[in-house]
């Protein structure tokens, strides 16, 4: 592309940008400047894109030019962002990188509607001070264990001074008032278990709720509404039926998952009609119950009492350095210092042990076929996210994280009278049987944080799996061990945990 072409191209945007933002605000006298401010930011916003150079991002499906799900430009294809581990420090990033003044939120399970292309990355891990988004460690280009539905975005702040009004996807969002009864239904299922979600408010229509965020949390508290068990899965689809027979009654759906009802969610106001969902054409929330759901329960005890200090050096650490289980620093020493083998990394080290407490097995989110064989370790894994471990300080902001990138799940220990079903070895059967636990020991890679840069201090511990929510279960409250973290110079101690959710 010539310069003169490419100036052509970023002239008519910089003054369609002007167009709109004086039609939006025509009140605001915008001084030399903030134009000059604006001009600017459209620069570091479009050039990479226009170019389609190598790690350009945008965001597609919002209202605004603000807010959206993420896409990644690479080998000149633009392709979606997964959810798994997808939290404030990348949304910052996002919202630098493309010159927006500030960071609102990230959000999860296709927010803006489910990804539109293939997933570029997965589990992104980033420290914050990056550049760009394709800076930070991930799994590798289009490795992924994700569905349309777990699309990563972001909100950021406008760039307008004042907008006229809000966009319509930040409306507040209520319970529905105890004077306005609210039914429930499932229609369109091959059973009476499942099918798409429709409402009535106050003895009025029938109709479905728009699918924009909908989750195993959501669906939980339908199926519990109904006495049909737990969720087994939500989706977002019309394969029962959408919004063209069924037209959306509800949007901005959002449960913390042990509600009792669909109304005691929080949901943008139904008298004020639903805002625009941004999921595919006819869309709709749907779920799939069962009776039947495994439930983790995370051993604290084992976690309290098996923390301790390792100082370990690199050149025993090649296999974790693979699958990114030690800070961002490592990664310069490795690169900078050629006797990097000869330094030492501290870590904290414990064992994580999760029972099964449900009434039927726990099994992975990827079928069989699509295990990943690792060398290291010598067995397949089933699961990328089944644990992470964070370290905050005492204002919440966090310090460390473990990042253990893929996980093998068996029958470690049983109940007395329970027989092991699930094996590791010779790409056996891999999940957690009903009163049997996995048990990752503390001498086992990754099991650790690595805080070689943390300040001695006061923080907090916590420790969750199935953090994401990928496999259904009864109840997520148990999921997390949240605990006081004491380290000095020479111990760390783990106390105090409690049970949370993630």
């Amino acid at each position: 592309m010539s310069k003169s072409h490419f100036s052509n191209i970023f002239i008519a945007i910089f003054g369609l940008s002007i167009i709109f933002n004086c039609l939006t605000n025509a009140a605001v006298h915008r001084t030399i400047e903030e134009a000059r401010q604006e001009r600017q930011r459209l620069v570091q916003k479009y050039i990479k894109t226009l170019n389609k150079e190598e790690g350009a991002i945008r965001l597609v499906g919002g209202q605004t030019e603000f807010e959206g799900n993420i896409e990644v430009l690479h080998n000149n294809k633009w392709g979606a962002i997964c959810d798994d581990e997808w939290d404030a420090i990348e949304g910052r990033l996002v919202c630098r990188q493309l010159g927006f003044p500030g960071f609102k939120k990230v959000t999860h399970s296709g927010y803006f509607g489910p990804a539109r292309r293939r997933f570029w990355m997965d589990n992104l891990f980033c420290e914050g001070h990056e550049k760009e988004l394709t800076h930070c460690r991930f799994d590798g280009w289009g490795v992924n264990d994700c569905e349309a539905s777990e699309a990563a975005g972001v909100i950021c702040e406008s760039p307008y001074p004042e907008p006229t009004e809000p966009p319509k996807l930040n409306l507040p969002k209520y319970r529905i008032h105890h004077a306005f009864p609210v039914d429930v239904r499932l229609r369109g299922g091959r059973t009476r278990n499942e099918g798409r979600v429709e409402v009535s408010i106050d003895n009025g229509a029938w109709g479905t709720i728009c699918s924009d965020g909908w989750s195993l949390l959501e669906a939980n508290v339908v199926c519990r509404q109904l006495n049909l068990g737990y969720a087994r899965d939500a989706l977002q689809t019309d394969y029962f039926g959408g919004a063209n027979i069924s037209a959306n009654m509800l949007s901005g759906t959002e449960c913390y998952g042990n509600e009792s009802t669909l109304a005691q969610c929080l949901h943008h106001d139904q008298q004020a009609g639903t805002a625009g969902c941004h999921g595919l054409a006819n869309h709709v929330a749907v779920v799939i119950c069962d009776h039947l759901a495994p439930d983790l329960v995370v051993d604290f005890y084992e976690l309290e009492r098996t923390a301790h200090l390792e100082d370990r050096p690199m050149a025993l650490m090649q296999c974790a350095m693979e699958e990114n289980c030690v800070a961002n620093e490592a990664y310069e020493i490795q690169r900078d210092d050629p006797n990097w083998r000869y330094s030492t990394r501290r870590l904290l080290k414990f064992t994580a042990s999760a029972l099964n407490a449900g009434n039927t097995d726990f099994r992975p989110f990827k079928e069989k076929h699509m295990w990943e064989w690792h060398m290291c370790h010598m067995h397949y894994h089933s699961m990328e996210v089944f644990a992470t471990f964070n370290i905050y300080d005492l204002h919440g902001i966090k310090v460390a994280q473990g990042h253990k990138a893929s996980f093998c799940l068996e029958d470690s220990q049983c109940l007395p009278g329970i027989p092991k079903k699930y094996n590791c070895a010779n790409f056996g059967d891999q999940g957690i049987s009903v009163n049997c636990s996995d048990v990752y020991l503390y001498n086992l890679d990754c099991q650790w944080v690595d805080i070689t840069e943390m300040e001695t201090g006061e923080y907090i511990l916590k420790m969750a799996i199935n953090p994401e929510f990928k496999v259904a279960e009864m109840s997520f409250d148990n999921n997390a061990a949240v605990c006081s973290l004491i380290y000095t110079e020479t111990y760390a101690r783990v106390e105090d945990c409690r049970l949370e959710r993630p």
